[in-house]
């Protein structure tokens, strides 16, 4: 395969991202959308490229405007994870989609990692031409002060009440962006964002309804399918859809990469074809 880094630009931080493309001719492409606080050149991102190409198929891993934690792009203004809102996340999906359907994949194969994997559903409800969906460990989404099992001890920890009214007061205050500490992953996080995310993050199952694609949800078996519920998705999905636990393999699927890649591998050669 080959490799070049390629830049899309959105209204605020352009996008960076990593286009591989296969040694013999392309086929079609997939957009692979990262997980919180990540990037395009860590985890499913990374060890998915040489397998998606070996297929024909163009592979496309970005960073959102919120990948990371905090840092800087290219002034001394803090970017990052910790700032993101949902709308971003959105917004980010679909010039990407627009991106590839300027190279001439109108309707790529859509996958996504975690909160990437809810995106990804959100982007996917809302094309039907979408060609496939992979989902890796999904998780439920939707508003965590109804539905706190989404995030549980992963995004949300502590009082959570009580760091919900921190937030609304620094708001309130004029300062939207002032860091909070977490007691969990994401560990720090801007009062807008943790807001954000609190309430309108797409809900992952009601998205399942609108699904009209082929889909693959992949979960570790040390993840807790409350949180994961890739089983729950399949029910609410009219399109066929494809449940794989894969053994010994946590959320980051560290040492489970060749399984995790054989299992999309060989559910893209027969669905996709």
């Amino acid at each position: 395969m080959r490799t070049e880094l390629i830049r899309i630009e959105t209204p605020t931080h352009p996008l960076d991202g990593a286009y591989y493309t296969p040694d013999g001719p392309s086929k079609g492409a997939a957009m692979y959308c990262h997980g919180n606080q990540m990037n395009f050149y860590v985890c499913a991102a990374r060890f998915l490229a040489p397998h998606i190409t070996a297929l024909g198929y163009e592979y496309l891993a970005f960073n959102r405007r919120g990948h990371d934690s905090v840092s800087t792009f290219d002034s001394r203004e803090c970017v990052g994870g910790a700032y993101q809102t949902v709308a971003e996340g959105v917004e980010d999906n679909a010039l990407v989609a627009k991106y590839l359907a300027g190279k001439g994949f109108a309707n790529p194969i859509v996958i996504g990692h975690s909160n990437g994997g809810v995106l990804a559903a959100e982007h996917v409800a809302h094309h039907p031409e979408t060609k496939a969906l992979i989902l890796l460990s999904a998780h439920t989404g939707g508003n965590r002060m109804v539905h706190q099992r989404a995030a549980r001890n992963y995004s949300l920890a502590g009082d959570v009440d009580k760091q919900r009214k921190a937030a609304e007061a620094l708001v309130a205050a004029g300062k939207p962006r002032e860091l909070m500490l977490i007691p969990a992953w994401w560990w720090v996080i801007s009062a807008r964002t943790f807001l954000d995310r609190l309430t309108n993050a797409p809900d992952l199952l009601e998205n399942a309804k609108k699904i009209t694609c082929p889909v693959l949800f992949i979960r570790g078996d040390q993840e807790p399918k409350e949180n994961y519920p890739a089983e729950e998705f399949a029910k609410n999905c009219p399109a066929p859809c494809e449940v794989a636990i894969i053994p010994n393999c946590d959320h980051f699927y560290v040492g489970a990469e060749d399984k995790v890649s054989k299992v999309v591998t060989e559910w893209l050669k027969k669905t996709v074809g």
